[in-house]
């Protein structure tokens, strides 16, 4: 994985105290992941790591869009993301990432690669349901909006406006009166 070379951090030549670093994500970076659910992504991420003489700390601070398709009406939209991680980076005999929040990298190490965390914060940060924001409001207009509409149930209700029952259900509302 060359092309995510840009997200290793030498962290062995820095000095102790705040560093930080800035990625610009767009479709690219995904595309090395073989993920395919973005059409389009934009989103800045501000990493502050913090060197200390034992550990590492780093925050990441995602913000931007990624462009998604609807669930509903598979209509394109831009789904803004603003979404927060902080990962503690410790040493020890050998490598461990079963800690979400925790990693455990081996003594001599002198480097981290963040891509890996980045991809997780953004692909998390979307909702898992993901509706155009027009159709909330309702300035959405859309051939397969207005053909749900068409087809969704009518609240229970025939035409002439009484509820359609089924039968037996009646006998067991008579329970609640036979008191």
């Amino acid at each position: 994985m060359k092309a995510l070379k840009a997200y290793t951090i030498q962290f062995v030549g820095l000095k102790v105290g705040e560093h930080s670093f800035d990625y610009q994500i767009d479709q690219t970076f995904f595309n090395n992941f073989e993920f395919e659910e973005f059409n389009e992504a934009d989103v800045k991420i501000d990493l502050k790591l913090i060197k200390k003489t034992t550990l590492l700390e780093l925050y990441f601070d995602a913000s931007g869009h990624v462009n998604v398709n609807c669930d509903l009406t598979n209509e394109p939209y831009n789904q803004p993301i603003e979404d927060s991680f902080k990962l503690v980076v410790k040493f020890g005999a050998e490598y461990n990432d079963d800690n979400e929040d925790i990693l455990i990298v081996p003594h001599g190490e002198y480097e981290i690669n963040v891509a890996q965390y980045i991809y997780e914060l953004i692909v998390l940060a979307v909702p898992a349901k993901r509706i155009h924001p027009g159709i909330a409001d309702g300035t959405l207009k859309s051939d397969i909006l207005s053909k749900l509409e068409e087809l969704s149930p009518e609240n229970g209700n025939d035409e002439n406006g009484s509820e359609d029952i089924d039968p037996r259900w009646n006998n067991l509302k008579k329970l609640l009166t036979d008191k």
